[in-house]
């Protein structure tokens, strides 16, 4: 099968890259010139070799074009886009103000799956960013060696109600509380940086919980942590990270988890039962 890859930043398009090839795709990388990590050249060199091509964001009439002439029916999106980034410094083709004036409201997910449709209007239909990483989805219960105490449990039964509040309004993902009280609230600046904002105004112990939105749309803004989540937490000196099971992508697997114990956290995977 003949796949695209729309990649953004981070490990996640590398990680898609390696798993369709290894399944025997042929795959044809659309990577983003403000945002991918220039490595992905060497990656796509293969073997097998994967063709690439940069464009700017901005350029959906371009990236299309790419997909259609390398006879792409499926593409898949992988690597976040700064959402600072998509509102801002961006200079739309005309494929995608054509998208933009169809937008009611230009938050994040109306954009993204207004992109969708009109990939799957030129016959590219944009399938599941996960589908190729089921192993590294997140685990249900406990991932650590500790777990959190009744308190820390607590403060995470009182934040979910305030993260799943947010994440259905699509204003973020990400909450960090302490004493049952809200200490901070992602909007666009990503989870690193509510949680060094976090750790400022609240002091250690800060227990933070990402989490997937209601009727979460895996084909684009997952929920993901890695590496530099957990050295993010460990600098605040965060007492505990809750994760959506089954919905969350943990880039790095099992180093993650093996960090946090490091550090001391406890990461626990929320099941999916348990979201309101």
């Amino acid at each position: 099968m003949r796949i695209g890859l729309i990649a953004g930043n981070g490990r996640f398009p590398f990680l898609v890259l390696d798993a369709a090839r290894n399944l025997g795709h042929d795959v044809t990388v659309v990577a983003i010139r403000e945002e991918a990590d220039s490595g992905l050249e060497a990656a796509a060199a293969g073997p097998p070799p994967a063709a690439l091509h940069w464009i700017s964001l901005g350029q959906l009439g371009r990236c299309i074009k790419v997909l259609t002439d390398a006879g792409i029916t499926r593409a898949v999106m992988a690597g976040q886009v700064k959402h600072t980034k998509l509102f801002a410094g961006v200079v739309p083709d005309l494929t995608l103000m054509s998208v933009l004036r169809r937008l009611a409201t230009r938050n994040t997910d109306a954009l993204i799956a207004a992109v969708a449709d009109v990939l799957a209007e030129r016959g590219i239909e944009l399938v599941d960013s996960t589908s190729f990483l089921r192993p590294l989805m997140a685990r249900r219960g406990v991932l650590t060696r500790r777990g959190p105490s009744d308190d820390e449990q607590t403060d995470l039964e009182f934040g979910y109600r305030m993260a799943d509040a947010i994440a259905g309004l699509d204003i973020g993902q990400t909450v960090a509380v302490k004493d049952r009280a809200v200490v901070a609230v992602e909007a666009m600046e990503g989870t690193d940086a509510v949680i060094g904002r976090a750790a400022r105004l609240a002091g250690p112990g800060v227990r933070v919980i990402k989490v997937a939105k209601p009727g979460q749309d895996m084909r684009f803004d997952v929920p993901v942590i890695g590496l530099p989540t957990i050295r993010a937490l460990r600098e605040a000196r965060a007492a505990v990270l809750s994760i959506d099971a089954e919905r969350t992508l943990v880039l790095d697997g099992d180093a993650v988890f093996a960090a946090a114990d490091e550090a001391g956290l406890a990461v626990v995977g929320r099941a999916p039962e348990d979201d309101t």
